[in-house]
């Protein structure tokens, strides 16, 4: 629910949008001439052609979608920019030929600077620097700027600054609606100044995917998708018709429908492009993100992480963004993992190990021979967490493993190729097949991925990491210890409390560490092919062996991509999955962003009434307290895998080598390891059912919408109708009043400490984005307003 009330939304949305104005009064100011000004604004306006464009022609994606893309109106011609200020770095601007003739583009080449400081270079650092040198025009971008990149080794320690135009922009709901806000309170601004106020357009490539607004109100039904699209439709017909209307007001701007895939997956499966090839210029794909698991994209090869408001809309404005030269930690792997081993225990091992080693405001760059082991699934579920491990992004460079992704996902052999020369050619490909190049890191970190073993993260953070083999002695010393991070203060006579309830007519029973939730959700793991199959064959051998997940436990399956549930199905996975509760709820963020949905009453009651520290296991990145459902103190990572059998087990107070998952039809008990499949399981099965043309149908679904999204009304208006009486989206009253001149800067003064706040405290305990509880001021507010509790969304709605 967005809440215009909330201070620190409006003060955050007020900054971002008076700067984003004043860039544009400037734009279109008539005092301002200069040459050097002219030159740099117009590179900025000559907006990008359509994405996923070769040569300006869009050649793999459907009529429906370019039907979708509007490109930037007028188009500057980069030549026009130049006219005024010739390029500084023109004499490395070079030609990649084709094999066959004629030329895939042109580009700026690295290793004409003839500088012996770039092979030493970290690839990330490589990236910025391609950037910088392209976007060099002494005004946004200094050759000193340059330097800077280049003497990474020396400059970084010393915190400088650099600036950086990224590619593109990506944006999921929850932020996105705010931008778009933005963007539509400029085109008022631009109308009571007399000027044309379709001139308010993003001026790179900007995409919304919508998938954070689905909440799992119905599981464990065979009609839970489609109910809980119903519901998310209701709930939000206001902001997704806003959003609708954007999609077609502005240039420059696609919005992926709701009900299609998490913002992520396809960023990774469809957006990315690894190499831009613009107007025939060639550079790598680059972008910020308006959520902090933007960073999966680096998985790909992409450079890309999360930022705040005010950098998205300058970046969507043709603005360079400031940032510190990062220090850069290179993180060696070694080996292979072990039989029953997957990437979420890998990624929580990861990311305790980068906690420790302290990574906020870094780069961490992924290499050694490990990574011939990983697959690309692999490496984007070690990218998603950087904010986890608390770094500005977890950079895996592009190989063959990355290209056999990208044919697995249907981009063209024509681009494939393309890609490959171009990195190669600027030095930014690795070839495990030749000698590989020393290069330089601020600091080392090295794993074996022999020595990673199954694991959990919890209860309340996800670095947390807890050895499967240790969680019941971990558990009960969380009951035991005083209320922190680690405990609970569970008092000893009440350890082995039972709470006795009626669940429909059957007896059940809470204890502490009763599983409640169990989901298989979120961007980190549900686009992993082995751990999605994986879940699917943990679910069949405890079908098979006659183990059934408890009904009162709220189970639910949200996948990160359409393609999951094709290949779920065809592998004939699907039907197990339903049998034990993990029916399909929806394509979004659910139970990881707090959209868990209510408890059944006499599960909630239950414990509440009888202080149960009750336990939710999830799929997801983060645990925080509080975040994944306001009655579940006590919230585990796990693999997709685990999570099937945490539910089936039906509490995490199990010690899983010695204790039974359950007992069985046949009478006997039944262990983890009955139903634990091998790798070669899951290899086959991953073989036989994960197909390209999967990939290429979901797509090609998602760009033509669905009957809801279609069906929305909306004005054909380039300018937005405000409704005074929303609940959902105000007109902001930032630009009121606004003359062509604009102010000069205002002095700050008595300012003073709005939150002061200890370690470990995040947005989830600042601003959650959960669920709306029905006694909270935000409630008192909406039934103010005539919105029915039935009709309550979710705070980050």
């Amino acid at each position: 629910m967005y809440l215009s009330t909330s201070p620190s939304s409006s003060f955050v949305r007020a900054s971002s949008s008076t700067s984003a104005v004043s860039r544009i009064v400037f734009s279109f100011s008539r005092q301002i001439q200069p040459a050097r000004f002219f030159a740099t604004t117009y590179r900025s306006i000559r907006c990008s052609v359509p994405r996923w464009s070769n040569y300006g022609v869009n050649q793999r994606f459907p009529i429906s979608l370019k039907a979708q893309i509007r490109t930037a109106s007028p188009v500057v011609e980069r030549n026009v920019a130049t006219m005024a200020l010739e390029h500084p770095f023109k004499g490395i601007f070079t030609s990649l030929p084709k094999a066959g003739g004629g030329e895939f583009g042109k580009f700026y080449s690295l290793p004409a600077l003839n500088d012996p400081r770039i092979d030493k270079l970290p690839f990330s650092i490589r990236i910025l620097l391609e950037s910088a040198i392209r976007n060099c025009d002494n005004f946004h971008v200094t050759k000193d700027d340059v330097e800077k990149i280049l003497d990474w080794e020396n400059t970084a320690p010393k915190q400088v600054e650099i600036p950086f135009k990224p590619a593109r922009v990506l944006l999921q709901d929850f932020t996105g609606v705010p931008s778009v806000v933005d963007l539509a309170s400029m085109r008022d601004a631009m109308k009571e100044l007399g000027s044309d106020p379709d001139k308010i357009n993003p001026l790179v490539p900007v995409d919304l995917v919508i998938d954070h607004s689905v909440q799992v109100d119905v599981a464990r039904s065979e009609n839970a998708l489609q109910a809980n699209m119903d519901i998310e439709f209701k709930r939000n017909k206001e902001r997704f018709a806003f959003l609708r209307w954007g999609s077609t007001a502005f240039h420059n701007m696609l919005v992926v429908p709701p009900g299609s895939s998490i913002v992520h997956q396809v960023n990774l499966e469809y957006l990315g492009r690894v190499v831009f090839n613009s107007d025939g210029v060639l550079y790598p794909d680059s972008l910020v993100g308006t959520d902090s698991h933007t960073t999966m994209i680096d998985g790909l090869g992409v450079a890309g992480w999360g930022v705040g408001g005010i950098e998205a809309e300058a970046t969507m404005l043709g603005q360079s963004m400031s940032m510190v030269l990062p220090g850069v930690v290179g993180f060696r792997m070694n080996g292979k993992l072990h039989d029953g081993v997957t990437a979420t225990d890998l990624v929580l091992t990861v990311t305790q190990m980068l906690r420790k080693h302290s990574v906020v405001g870094k780069f961490v760059e992924f290499y050694g021979p490990g990574l011939a082991s990983l697959s690309l699934a692999d490496r984007a579920t070690i990218a998603n967490m950087s904010p986890e491990y608390g770094a500005t992004m977890g950079f895996f460079p592009v190989d063959h493993m990355t290209l056999q992704y990208l044919r697995l996902t249907e981009r063209s052999e024509e681009t494939l190729t393309m890609i490959e020369e171009y990195l190669r050619a600027n030095k930014m490909f690795v070839d495990y097949n030749e000698p590989q190049e020393e290069r330089v890191y601020s600091s080392y970190l090295e794993l074996e991925l022999s020595d990673v073993e199954p694991c959990v993260s919890g209860p309340k953070r996800p670095n947390d990491r807890v050895p499967l083999k240790d969680m019941k002695a971990d558990w009960h010393a969380c009951l035991d210890n005083k209320q922190g991070f680690k405990g609970f203060a569970v008092p000893k006579e009440e350890k082995g409390k039972v709470a006795k309830f009626t669940f429909h007519g059957l007896p059940a029973e809470l204890k502490h560490g009763s599983v409640v939730i169990a989901a298989i959700t979120s961007c980190t793991n549900t686009s992993n092919p082995n751990v999605m199959l994986g879940a699917g064959l943990v679910a069949k051998k405890a079908c098979e062996l006659g183990l059934e997940v408890k009904p009162w436990i709220k189970t639910s399956l949200a996948p990160g991509s359409g393609a999951v549930t094709k290949y779920l199905h065809k592998s004939g996975l699907e039907k197990y999955l339903n049998q034990q509760g993990f029916n399909l709820v929806g394509y979004g963020c659910t139970t990881c962003i707090g959209n868990s949905g209510d408890l059944d009453e006499s599960v909630a009651s239950t414990i509440t009434d009888n202080d149960i520290v009750a336990a939710a296991v999830l799929s997801g990145n983060r645990n925080f307290e509080g975040r994944v459902h306001p009655l579940t103190r006590a919230n585990y990572l796990a693999s997709p895998p685990l999570v099937v059998a945490y539910a089936l087990a039906g509490t995490v107070d199990i010690d899983f080598e010695k204790e039974p998952v359950g007992i069985g039809k046949d009478g006997r008990s039944v262990y983890l390891k009955d139903i634990w499949p091998s790798n070669k399981e899951i290899a086959e099965v991953v073989q036989s059912s994960v197909l390209p043309e999967m990939f290429k149908s979901t797509y090609e679904a998602i760009t033509q919408g669905n009957p809801f999204w279609n069906q929305l009304s909306v004005p054909s208006s380039s300018i937005y109708a405000w409704d005074p009486n929303s609940t959902y989206i105000h007109q902001p009253p930032y630009f009121k009043g606004m003359s062509m001149d604009p102010p000069g800067p205002h002095g700050v003064k008595d300012a003073f400490c709005l939150l002061n706040f200890g370690d470990s405290i995040t947005t989830d305990h600042i601003s959650p984005a959960g669920s709306i509880h029905k006694d909270s001021p935000a409630a008192k507010y909406l039934m103010e307003h005539g919105v029915q509790r039935r009709d309550f969304n979710s705070y980050g709605s």
